[in-house]
């Protein structure tokens, strides 16, 4: 689990909307981007930004 602190401060790097902790991912505010967090480090990077539209349609990855 992120601190609170680290929390306030990540951001997506697309869409700049503050990030949520849901079930080991963080999430933006809207529910559309999802990060990985890697032995509890959060991954930012914009390659690694799954759509959840994509995830709710069995899709792992964008091409």
């Amino acid at each position: 689990m992120l601190s609170k602190e680290l929390l306030e401060i990540l951001c997506c790097p697309i869409t700049k909307q503050p990030l949520q902790e849901e079930n080991g991912t963080l999430v933006t505010v809207d529910g559309k981007m999802s990060y990985p967090i890697n032995d509890g480090v959060p991954v930012l990077l914009r390659e690694a930004g799954v759509s959840v539209d994509l995830v709710a349609k069995g899709v792992e990855s964008r091409e």
